[in-house]
């Protein structure tokens, strides 16, 4: 099939990468060409702009921060919306507002194109080994005739639903969980430390009961404090859960957890923490503790 693939970031890169391994035939565009000219050696095409990336494709897969990084690419100039093909497909592994997903619905359904929102678990390792877990929503047909693609880029694929805000949504949530999950062994490493219990071993009595690799890796990696070089940049996931909030409130179901998370990261960032993985925020307990 032929692909446009932009946004080639920690996660991008990999996703573009397992396209091109899986037979596709790969356009690819990143505001910083250097990252481009990375995957030209692996066979992909280097274009000059989103809208020359996908030209003649038939699937264009975008995988970009934010709400605003969405936008540009596809409203600005030479951004997608002017260039795709009547009957081809935009499919958003972004994370993005549930309000922005309707709208690329809206705006994509009246130009005759299709649209679908794909995001994906999964940290840049997993990414790398084709070991993500991809969340479809959209029209049926559309899903279906995108699924040789999904299967290049992860290891198994949930439709959580017919419209795409729906997967956004999925998504957001999802990440409340892990980021929760994260807020928890924050607060238990806290008190073990002070407690004189060794991290690293409570973390092998976690994995004991739960028997699961979110658990055992973010444990892992934060008995050890290793915060450094970032698999998910605390802003990053602030945004998230703001998102998440955001979704609370269009369907009026309140998430006190999430606005304790997010007052909690907002102390992490204060303190400089921003581009420090995530689950970082166990700094923050740890100074409540007075550790």
């Amino acid at each position: 099939m032929k692909v446009a693939f932009i946004g080639l970031g920690h996660m991008g890169s990999p996703m573009a990468r397992n396209l091109l391994r899986a037979g596709h035939e790969v356009t690819v565009y990143n505001r910083s060409r250097e990252k481009a000219q990375a995957l030209a050696t692996d066979g992909g095409h280097v274009s000059d702009s989103p809208a020359d990336a996908c030209r003649d494709a038939e699937v264009v897969m975008t995988m970009l921060a934010d709400d605003h990084a969405v936008e540009e690419v596809v409203f600005g100039k030479n951004g997608i919306l002017s260039a795709l093909k009547n009957g081809h497909i935009h499919v958003s592994h972004s994370t993005i507002s549930t309000t922005l997903a309707r709208r690329l619905a809206t705006e994509h359904g009246h130009r005759g194109q299709g649209y679908l929102s794909v995001p994906v678990f999964g940290r840049p390792e997993a990414a790398e080994g084709k070991k993500l877990v991809v969340v479809a929503a959209g029209p049926t047909q559309v899903v279906d005739r995108c699924r040789t693609l999904f299967d290049a880029i992860g290891k198994i694929t949930y439709v959580v639903g017919s419209e795409p805000w729906q997967a956004n949504a999925a998504k957001v949530c999802g990440n409340f969980m892990i980021i929760s999950m994260v807020e928890s062994f924050s607060e238990a490493f806290a008190a073990l430390r002070k407690a004189g219990v060794a991290p690293q071993l409570f973390v092998d009595v976690i994995n004991s009961l739960f028997q699961s690799p979110v658990y055992g890796n973010y444990g892992k990696m934060m008995a050890a404090e290793q915060f450094e070089p970032a698999g998910f940049a605390l802003r990053l996931g602030l945004k998230d859960v703001r998102l998440a909030l955001q979704v609370a409130d269009e369907c009026t179901a309140p998430m006190p957890v999430a606005s304790l998370i997010r007052d909690h990261m907002l102390d992490a960032l204060a303190h400089g923490q921003g581009d420090m993985d995530w689950s970082s925020i166990a700094k923050v307990a740890a100074r409540a503790a007075g550790l």
